[in-house]
């Protein structure tokens, strides 16, 4: 059964951000799955020099919303990340570090699941106080800053600015660890047609868009806290099936990562960072 849905647009309406958010990122018929591709360059950025393409990467995600018990949409997600050359978008296994001369074993990620709740508000984090207590979690309205773009182009922009508990302690992982706590932005811009909002027989909304994300070294790069930092630079479409992915991305993952291929039918869990599963299913480096 169809989640419903509001079409008519407005902007400072909480549910109908809802509504407009899920219908880009899936589709509201949970018995139909929705496809994110995104490609790009993952760039290394040091202090006093320019900055330095590392590779590529092809990301998919695999989504399906189903409607939860206390009336808000929940989205059950599988995403992979795998890492190519720049030149040939062959995947790579290995990779030469351009700073250390180092040839080093590349991690895919494959993060099955990473679900979470749309719903009409906001959690915020806790902030910390001067006290060096936390505040108590901030519940805001979901309203997003849209920019109408032309007579029938709205863009959404959604960005997250994130600071935790490294799950890679340096201490475990002294050449893995960027340090103790993770400083994260995630910058998504969606590009969407208003006629396609306002349809009521849409459940899902067609998107171009962009990614980009501002993260510390990754970890199999082996850069420990060397100044510095990655950036992810890339572009992003929505999709009916998984025929928008490069054939030699889907060969690779139906081989590798075969459970990749489809959403998650139900809610299960834990929903965890790609750190946390780094940490979990790798072993620390040697220490040179």
């Amino acid at each position: 059964m169809t989640i419903p849905f509001e079409t008519k647009i407005d902007f400072k309406s909480p549910r109908w951000n809802r509504d407009s958010w899920a219908r880009i990122q899936g589709n509201l018929d949970p018995e139909k799955e929705r496809f994110t591709y995104c490609t790009g360059q993952v760039l290394g950025v040091k202090p006093n020099e320019k900055v330095k393409e590392l590779c590529s990467f092809e990301t998919f995600l695999c989504t399906r919303l189903v409607p939860t018990e206390d009336g808000n949409i929940r989205r059950l997600n599988k995403e992979v990340i795998f890492y190519t050359d720049s030149r040939s978008g062959q995947i790579i296994d290995t990779w030469t570090n351009p700073w250390t001369g180092e040839e080093v074993r590349v991690v895919q990620v494959a993060n099955d699941p990473f679900n979470y709740t749309i719903s009409d508000f906001l959690i915020l984090a806790p902030e910390d106080l001067p006290n060096g207590e936390k505040a108590p979690p901030k519940k805001i309205p979901l309203i997003f800053p849209w920019k109408e773009i032309g007579p029938d182009t709205l863009m959404l922009t959604t960005d997250m600015h994130l600071y935790y508990p490294n799950a890679l302690q340096p201490d475990k992982w002294p050449r893995e660890s960027s340090g103790p706590m993770v400083q994260v932005s995630e910058l998504f811009r969606y590009f969407v047609s208003r006629k396609q909002l306002e349809d009521p027989n849409l459940t899902r909304v067609d998107y171009q868009g962009s990614w980009q994300r501002i993260t510390p070294w990754l970890p199999w790069m082996l850069m420990g806290q060397e100044p510095g930092h990655v950036s992810y630079a890339g572009s992003m479409f929505g999709s009916d099936t998984l025929d928008i992915v490069p054939r030699h991305i889907l060969d690779y993952a139906e081989k590798n990562y075969p459970h990749m291929l489809s959403a998650p039918t139900e809610d299960y869990g834990p929903s965890i960072s790609s750190l946390e599963y780094y940490a979990r299913e790798q072993t620390p480096a040697p220490v040179k």
